[in-house]
């Protein structure tokens, strides 16, 4: 079993700052667990402590039912693949790849077989005899890959490996990554600052900030239910708006009123908050171009539209306040239009001022 368990796990450094103060988290057997945040959130920190390339200053860390607080890594039974692939260059791509098992006196035709079971899998078998240099960025990191796999380990911890890659062949290795973890049911534990990544990845996404787990869920619970203001902004590109508005009673329910639009909610969650002041959020896809007889209109003041293809990007002022919507590449509109759009309000979320908790959604 490669279960991996935090139980109040602290990451204090000699210098007394402490980046991860109190994490619990329990990984699955066989789960992809994706780890994101921003620079600096602690989530680098956490998969080297799981790899042991960083002691743990308190709590318990569990892989398997073995604590592993002071087990040294070559003891762990991971692998580890990084940003930076890590090749040796004067090898061939065949001896990076054999070359922990041949430190571990593994029987040569062993290490054939696993070494070419690897490379068929992940289409390297042309490249066997090749160094790091000749190879483009997307092979190395998936010599990076091999020679992680080849070791058979229960665990893989992969940091930010697609980083160094160009958009499309970061979009090729996802897949290929994704299509591997299937195909050896192990256990990975990856780490991107990627949100796209994070989403497209991940059987369930642990959403991290100053060393402080704020949500772990599914991707799509993430993104339709988020907990926080800072889980929303994250997941979700364009980001999530985020406006001042005021509760009102209404005949029917609660009105978020927006300069001179009015936003019906049918929500009792904003009963205590009637004549005060809470964030909405809408996702730019969650705003349309105005049709008839909708209710919450509003008229934006077009800065910026950004051809996407399929889709503009249509950046607006409203109220003073800056927005972007997501509408359909066939409007015609351009920078200092005018425009009616509307806000679907199935689709707000609601956010206390202070807290920046989740009122409802």
């Amino acid at each position: 079993m490669a279960n991996i368990s935090f139980r109040h796990v602290e990451k204090t450094y000699d210098n007394g700052v402490t980046v991860v103060p109190d994490l619990n988290l329990e990984i699955e057997d066989k789960e992809f667990i994706v780890l994101v945040g921003p620079s600096g959130c602690g989530k680098s920190t956490t998969l080297r402590m799981i790899a042991g390339l960083e002691d743990v200053t308190g709590g318990e860390l569990y892989i398997g039912d073995r604590l592993v607080n002071n087990v040294p890594p070559k003891d762990r039974d991971i692998a580890m693949v990084f940003q930076s692939y890590a090749l040796y260059p004067h090898m061939t791509v065949y001896k990076n790849m054999a070359f922990a098992l041949e430190l571990r006196k593994v029987p040569k035709d062993e290490i054939d077989k696993k070494v070419r079971e690897a490379a068929r899998i992940l289409e390297l078998e042309p490249y066997l005899d090749r160094k790091p240099k000749a190879l483009s960025g997307g092979q190395r990191q998936r010599v990076a890959l091999g020679r992680a796999m080849v070791r058979d380990p229960k665990v893989f911890l992969l940091d930010e490996p697609l980083s160094n890659l160009d958009a499309k062949l970061r979009t090729e290795m996802r897949s290929q990554i994704s299509q591997l973890h299937k195909r050896l049911q192990t256990t990975f534990v990856y780490v991107t600052h990627d949100q796209t990544e994070a989403m497209t990845m991940g059987d369930r996404i642990v959403v991290m900030k100053d060393g402080i787990i704020q949500q772990v869920d599914t991707p799509q619970n993430l993104y339709n239910s988020p907990c926080n203001m800072f889980v929303a902004g994250f997941i979700g590109s364009p980001q999530m708006n985020f406006v001042t508005v005021k509760v009102e009673k209404a005949a029917d329910g609660y009105d978020l009123v927006y300069g001179k639009c009015h936003i019906p909610v049918k929500n009792e969650a904003l009963a205590p908050y009637v004549g005060k002041e809470v964030v909405m959020g809408i996702r730019p896809e969650d705003i349309y171009v105005e049709e008839e007889g909708d209710v919450a209109v509003l008229d934006a003041k077009v800065t910026l539209a950004e051809m996407m293809g399929s889709e503009i990007y249509l950046y607006f002022t409203y109220e003073g306040q800056n927005l972007i919507a997501r509408i359909p590449s066939d409007v015609n509109v351009q920078a200092d239009d005018t425009i009616r759009l509307t806000v679907d309000e199935e689709k707000v979320h609601v956010f206390d001022k202070e807290t920046e908790k989740i009122i409802c959604q």
